[in-house]
């Protein structure tokens, strides 16, 4: 783990361990904002902390409080106020603020009253009946916290697409130093955007794959070696994670890479066809059949008829090549994939994030900055609404104070990109919005999203959305079911009559492509296509890493057939300007 993760590691932990011992809440979110400025940080902080401690000090969100102990963990490898903060609770604690509707104070409850210590005590008690009447442990609240523990056991083995998508760039860099890799790429449905992975799966072609071999079971992090043999290397992570290394001669590199990239629907979908056309495909080739002929093709030393790259396999099957995102067996070899299909090329604008005035690590100029340094055209600055008050949310006079400074680092950057003024505001339970509309009315840009009640049946989450979609005044529905990849199931609105109202309205709905959230999901976006509802793909970016999310959004859109006709992020700026001016 790299100094700067370990450290992000260290400043959560201290910020959980505060808030769960009812500290004062400036100093929980202090230490969550050093937490994920370190993560997103592409300096090492650490190093910072020898060679130049002034500057790093002069890091906006990093105080002097912040900075002593980054460089007391630079001289002794750990800090002190983190160790005595965890031994003043179980070790088993902090886990249960992962469960979905256990908030600090729950916990503290369940912990201080229940004698709920770990995660496996909880599951104990909440058979044995020992919690009900605890304080705020209501039937309503306990049966929620099963339903939440049990969504928890379905995801077990699956890592979030973001996870998995950085553990296979290191083990392919790692393979790549080994040298003589000829071609090499991630496969399974890592390659195909799924929003959560089982094992990764590599797929390489090489001159000497030997090496490559013993590279990967030597590589950073890897724990375990599981299967070694010529062909195919298994390893475990330290991070418990599954990789698995295939190679094959580069002649057969494009149909290996086919075969293990899928999905298994896809695949057969691809050998049926193959099939009726007197042929067999696998992963060495597709090759012509020939009847009557003893073992396999490639055993019988047959050329085959295509095998180099997947475009062609998918050519001498007669098909167009399909986007990898889309090998899913819905339709992709019935029906040509969009011309247009999204990319994070055609991405050209951020229209959801957040600066220091909220949660956010960087300041306007910062994030207009970072937005300029990737292309973009345009970006809306987008804080949280007074509810969120965990967020540091902007009251209705520091909401207008915003915009104003807002306005004024546009006018400063008119002639490079588009600022514009707005704010992310929280649909209410009750489906109203977080600010009169003589508020939203003065700001450019209105992003609307749940955060809270996210429990509510579908029929009252679905007329909640809708009404944030009729307001006049509102652009985006932001993550819309407010999910959480593996920890939290969200809402489960009628997304079609979401769709279909905010296509009549003039409405864009989100995919937040921070690989967390993904949301709209997949099937979600196909929805929206055949409404021909607008979406925005966003990365919800608090800091100058975040806008590496990107790619995730895009390939969950891709996954739902976004073609750059509907996503507004990918409209010209006089296009989007114009969308946005229209709500005014």
């Amino acid at each position: 783990m790299s100094t700067n993760l370990e450290l992000a590691r260290i400043f959560s932990e201290i910020a959980d361990v505060l808030d769960l011992t009812g500290a004062n809440a400036f100093r929980v979110n202090a230490h969550r904002k050093v937490a994920r400025l370190l993560e997103e940080s592409g300096e090492d902080l650490g190093a910072l902390a020898r060679s130049d401690p002034a500057r790093l000090r002069e890091i906006p969100g990093v105080g002097e409080g912040s900075a002593a102990k980054i460089e007391e963990f630079v001289r002794t490898g750990k800090v002190k106020e983190h160790d005595e903060l965890l031994a003043t609770i179980p070790a088993g604690v902090p886990a249960l603020l992962g469960i979905p509707g256990l908030g600090p104070k729950r916990v503290r409850t369940l912990w201080q009253e229940g004698g709920v210590d770990s995660v496996e005590s909880l599951r104990a008690r909440l058979a044995d009946g020992s919690l009900t009447g605890l304080p705020g442990m209501g039937p309503k609240t306990l049966k929620a916290i099963e339903e939440s523990l049990a969504f928890l056991d379905t995801t077990r083995g699956r890592i979030r697409l973001g996870e998995a998508a950085e553990v296979a760039a290191a083990m392919v860099a790692h393979l790549q130093a080994a040298g003589g890799v000829i071609r090499i790429s991630p496969a399974g449905s890592l390659r195909r955007g799924k929003e959560t992975i089982g094992d990764i799966d590599i797929v390489a072609s090489a001159s000497d794959p030997a090496a490559l071999h013993r590279a990967l079971q030597q590589a950073p992090g890897v724990s375990k070696v599981l299967v070694s043999g010529d062909t195919k290397t298994s390893v475990r992570t330290d991070r418990g994670v599954q990789v698995d290394l295939r190679t094959v001669d580069d002649a057969q590199y494009g149909a290996a890479l086919l075969y293990f990239t899928g999905s298994k629907e896809h695949n057969v979908r691809l050998r049926e066809r193959a099939q009726r056309l007197g042929m067999r495909l696998n992963e060495y080739g597709l090759f012509r059949e020939t009847e009557g002929a003893e073992g396999t093709p490639q055993s019988r030393g047959e050329a085959p008829v295509a095998a180099r790259t997947e475009e062609d396999v998918y050519d001498a099957l007669g098909l167009w090549w399909v986007p990898p995102e889309l090998r899913e067996d819905h339709g992709e070899l019935d029906r040509r994939p969009p011309e247009d299909l999204v990319s994070v090329a055609s991405i050209k604008a951020e229209l959801h994030c957040h600066t220091t005035a909220s949660d956010g690590t960087l300041e306007i100029a910062g994030m207009v900055e970072e937005a300029i340094r990737r292309g973009f055209h345009t970006i809306a600055i987008t804080d949280h609404s007074r509810s969120q008050a965990q967020a540091n949310g902007l009251s209705i006079e520091r909401v207008r104070e915003h915009a104003a400074r807002i306005r004024e680092v546009a006018k400063a950057y008119a002639n490079r990109i588009a600022v514009l003024a707005g704010s992310e505001v929280d649909i209410l339970a009750d489906g109203t919005l977080d600010y009169p509309d003589d508020v939203l009315a003065e700001l450019d840009w209105v992003v609307a999203s749940p955060h809270s009640a996210l429990r509510a049946e579908p029929a009252a989450a679905t007329e909640r959305l809708l009404a944030a979609v009729r307001h006049p005044l509102v652009h985006v529905i932001g993550h819309p079911t407010g999910r959480i990849v593996n920890a939290r199931e969200g809402l489960s609105p009628d997304v079609a009559a979401l769709a279909k109202e905010a296509a009549a309205r003039g409405v864009a709905l989100e995919v937040n492509a921070n690989s967390m959230r993904l949301d709209l999901r997949d099937a979600h976006v196909r929805i929206c296509v055949d409404a021909g509802c607008a979406v925005s793909i966003n990365t919800d970016a608090h800091g100058a890493g975040d806008f590496d999310q990107l790619p995730f959004g895009v390939a969950t859109a891709r996954r739902g057939w976004l073609g750059t006709g509907l996503c507004i992020n990918a409209w010209t700026q006089p296009r989007l300007l114009a969308f946005a001016r229209a709500k005014r």
